[in-house]
């Protein structure tokens, strides 16, 4: 990929025409920046949130303004029934669901002896439970022939940082999970594959104060790209991974970093 971060309508096509994707955690950041791809790409977008419907119902209405299809759900993922929800709204609007983008995600940072049972918990249920109940979900269908789950881990599991200690713990056990799963639902013709995104600018982490930081500027400098990453670099290649173009990839979690590691 290259250094700038341009516009995510770069590059579009219409190879997604047809599909349809959730997208979860998509009124923001990451999310919202795989969702519009999708859109741009031509697949129908279903725009899950948690809490915020201005920043969801921006991002449908960014996707239909470039004549793409969108609606947006409420939903917490590490609710069964609201996921059911989810997927019964998706369907009643679009029909089958065949591409599922698990990016809902919680991180609370603090040295071990500060993590409290409610932080634990937000965090393995968002990052972990939520994907296995949306997964459990996508392949229930019972007239899905095929499709693609892509999950959304962090560099973390990899740099091991301090202060993140449940966080990692929580996208490693999705990477499991993400191999696991691509072996179970390889036979019925379902690819699942997890992307591991370096330090970012979004929304996210704006709000931890993380970004112009001086944690971010050192972060920025040892990364061989020089800079941290923007959502619209790892949008595209979600897009790539959920087309056709990718048809032989599953069970891979790939680094997407520009190099921090």
């Amino acid at each position: 990929m290259s250094g700038d971060s341009s516009n995510s309508n770069n590059g579009s096509s219409n190879r997604l025409s047809g599909r349809t994707a959730i997208v979860t955690g998509a009124g923001k950041g990451i999310g919202a920046g795989i969702a519009r791809r999708l859109g741009v790409e031509g697949a129908n977008v279903v725009v899950d949130y948690a809490a915020d419907r201005g920043a969801a119902d921006e991002v449908v209405t960014g996707i239909r303004a470039e004549g793409g299809r969108a609606i947006a759900v409420r939903a917490d993922v590490a609710d069964p029934e609201q996921v059911a929800e989810l997927f019964s709204a998706a369907r009643a609007e679009f029909g089958i669901v065949d591409v599922l983008v698990n990016n809902a995600g919680a991180v609370v940072f603090g040295p071990i002896e500060s993590v409290g049972v409610a932080d634990f918990r937000r965090q393995v249920d968002t990052n972990f439970l939520g994907p296995v109940l949306t997964t459990q979900a996508f392949a229930a269908q019972p007239d899905l022939a095929g499709g693609v789950i892509v999950n959304v881990s962090t560099a973390g599991t990899i740099g091991l940082p301090p202060h993140a200690s449940v966080y990692v713990a929580s996208k490693s056990a999705l990477e499991a999970f993400t191999v696991v799963s691509a072996k179970e639902l390889g036979p019925r013709g379902i690819r699942v594959l997890g992307i591991a995104p370096g330090a970012s600018d979004t929304d996210g982490t704006r709000a931890l104060g993380f970004v112009g930081s001086e944690q971010a500027v050192a972060t920025a400098a040892q990364n061989p790209l020089g800079r941290i990453g923007v959502p619209d670099d790892y949008a595209p290649v979600v897009a790539f991974l959920v087309s056709d173009e990718a048809r032989w990839i599953t069970g891979d979690v790939l680094l997407v970093s520009g190099g921090q590691r």
